[in-house]
């Protein structure tokens, strides 16, 4: 890591001549296989773009020219090229984000790792240098699979405005966002990379006129200023022209020299410029190259020769639903799956492969997935829309206006729900219950296992006049958490000892925190305090029979893997109080805050949200009730 080790920032790249570059590419794409495998993280997405940060960093001087990533999972390189060179605690705590972090450098601009957002914020950095007079470039790198979303195609209406404002869009073309790159954008595209440029044609035209006597040059000259219609005729790059966009391309995204030369003439052009690279995800290290899924495009810690993992890890809650799909589509033909560029991530692999007519991947539009589902609803079918929990955020409107408003059967299956961890603030799932909750008609189930995913799936895809939504955890599912009685239809996972008269505690437990809440109960329980344990299974509605359950009880606790503010807690609250139920709530969740990246474990510790913690917190408030109501009986008796 000779070269790799003198790099203490951008400026460190001039020095080097062309030989010394390709070595630092080499050794860049060690480096990273090397320490990637050990913590995991994204490896693919870095592997193919070295040479391309390599250039970036040459041409532009960052951080006064803004080096915008989208979505940033592909920033590790120039982490590396800006003096972070240390990963050995890569997405832990007190170790460097997955992503762009202020808090980490000042080359560092965009934190929200959603994808399809850097041409906004690059519109808005080149308006801010235009009226405050400064001669600073942006630069916005984006990918193909990026470029699928709407809001990457509404920024370039705007960019392609101002035809006087610099800006440098890069297209990062590796024919991949999660998993291969599909519709019209991507077909266009790929025609561009099999189809040689106009430019080529110009040069080779203009050699051999050049050296024609007399009518050459003039010639030339007129074929250049008809170059729009040679453009159209020898490649069909003039979509991005025609939008007012000057294009360049498409590049050898690993030939640094071509790069650079590339990106020197889209910084001196005035005005906004399309450079369109070609690159290989996973380039260079070949079980990335080999695998057809996504080419480790996250991968957890594996072996640096075989790509293997290091552990062979149980089910987890993405396969379980995807288990389940298969077994539902067999079973229902009206059963259709919806996905936004994850059909892999989000457990459609085999659905997709036993009905590959059944299946949709939008690309990056979770808008467009909740608008055709309603469509696909309207017309007979059953769509289930499988995303991340915090991407349906980007749906709302489309979930409120179209879906709920129309009374369309639609199920959403939300992956990575509650605290994620390792990928940091943008990744948690912690606002879906909150936003989805005020949204009228919807239904809304929180399994705590396995079984319960594959139950309350088939209760969910029954449903066809209503939204419904399924959410789950990341990781590994636990074992099942059995339920030792029902009540309305809601799962009573422990009932206090004795049959006391008014057990203490009432908790409620949402989702994946079912064994926290046993815990809980058996810690209450060591102090001497009753508890009743149930999982609602459905947190919206809320259960008819949980009012007076809870009237029965002298405090109620909720413990949820969402938002505080919103969450299960403030609509249990707002249930007992619509019943006339006076009784105390505590309500335990995620506060309302964004959370810093680290392992799951390690994020809920800092917030509180351990079974330890919150025995702890309900003791206290139950010693508080308990001498109220000793006092008030004892009030009553001296009467």
């Amino acid at each position: 890591m000779a070269a790799l080790t003198r790099i203490n920032g951008p400026r460190d790249l001039d020095r080097l001549g062309p030989q010394q570059l390709v070595e630092l590419a080499a050794e860049i794409r060690a480096f990273l296989v090397d320490a990637v495998s050990k913590t995991g993280g994204h490896l693919g997405p870095n592997l193919g773009v070295v040479e391309l940060t390599i250039a970036l960093h040459r041409v532009f001087h960052s951080p006064a020219d803004r080096i915008l990533w989208d979505t940033g999972h592909q920033s590790y390189v120039h982490k590396l090229l800006t003096g972070r060179q240390d990963f050995a605690k890569l997405k832990s705590t007190g170790g460097l984000s997955g992503y762009p972090s202020r808090a980490e450098s000042e080359h560092d601009v965009i934190e929200n790792s959603h994808a399809s957002t850097v041409l906004g914020w690059a519109d808005g950095l080149a308006k801010a240098n235009q009226l405050r007079g400064r001669g600073d470039h942006v630069v916005a790198v984006i990918g193909d699979g990026a470029l699928t979303g709407g809001m990457a195609w509404e920024a370039l209406n705007n960019i392609a405005a101002a035809k006087d404002r610099p800006l440098v869009i890069v297209v990062n073309d590796n024919e991949w966002s999660y998993s291969p790159t599909i519709g019209g954008l991507a077909n266009h595209l790929a025609t561009l990379r099999t189809t040689d440029g106009y430019e080529q044609f110009l040069a080779r035209t203009r050699e051999v006129l050049e050296r024609t006597p007399l009518i050459g040059r003039p010639l030339y000259e007129t074929l250049h200023g008809a170059k729009k219609g040679l453009k159209d005729f020898i490649t069909p790059q003039g979509m991005f022209e025609d939008l007012g966009l000057k294009y360049v391309g498409p590049i050898d995204g690993h030939d640094i020299e071509a790069v650079e030369s590339a990106l020197q003439r889209a910084k001196r052009f005035n005005g906004p410029v399309i450079v369109h690279c070609i690159t290989e995800k996973g380039r260079g290290y070949s079980p990335a190259e080999q695998d057809e899924i996504d080419r480790f495009h996250g991968i957890a810690p594996i072996h640096p020769d075989t790509g293997l993992p290091l552990s062979a890890g149980g089910p987890d809650w993405t396969s379980v639903f995807g288990d389940e799909m298969l077994q539902l589509g067999r079973e229902r033909e009206d059963i259709v799956a919806i996905t936004a560029a994850m059909l892999h991530p989000v457990g459609l692999t085999k659905f997709a492969k036993a009905f590959p007519e059944r299946v949709y991947d939008v690309g990056i539009a979770e808008q467009h997935a909740a608008v055709s589902a309603a469509g696909l609803a309207t017309g007979g079918l059953h769509p289930v829309v499988a995303v991340y929990a915090t991407f349906l955020n980007r749906a709302f409107d489309q979930v409120l206006m179209d879906v709920a408003l129309h009374k369309c059967g639609v199920t959403f299956v939300l992956d990575r729900a509650g605290v994620t961890g390792s990928d940091g603030a943008s990744h948690n799932g912690m606002w879906d219950m909150s936003i989805l909750q005020v949204v009228p008609g919807i239904r809304i189930a929180a399994p705590r296992d396995a079984d319960q995913v594959r139950a309350q799936l088939r209760e969910a895809v029954a449903v066809d006049d209503a939204p419904t939504v399924v959410r789950y955890s990341k990781g590994a599912v636990g074992p099942a958490v059995p339920a030792v009685g029902r009540i309305g239809g809601m799962d009573v996972l422990r009932a206090p000892e004795g049959a006391p008269e008014r057990p203490d505690v009432l908790l409620v437990s949402v989702g994946a925190l079912a064994p926290m809440c046993l815990e809980i109960a058996a810690l209450l329980d060591a102090q001497g305090i009753t508890s009743t344990v149930v999982d609602p299974r459905w947190v919206t509605p809320v259960d008819p029979e949980l009012p007076p359950l809870a009237a029965r009880h002298r405090v109620v606790v909720t413990v949820e893997d969402n938002g505080r503010v919103g969450g299960v807690g403030a609509t249990v609250a707002q249930a007992l109080r619509d019943a006339e139920v006076d009784v105390p709530l505590r309500d335990f969740g995620i506060p309302q805050q964004f959370l810093a990246h680290g392992s799951r474990k390690d994020v809920m510790a800092a917030i509180g949200l351990t079974a330890p913690d919150i025995a702890r917190q309900v003791t206290g408030v139950v010693a508080v009730l308990g001498g109220r109501f000793a006092d008030e009986a004892e009030g009553v008796s001296q009467e």
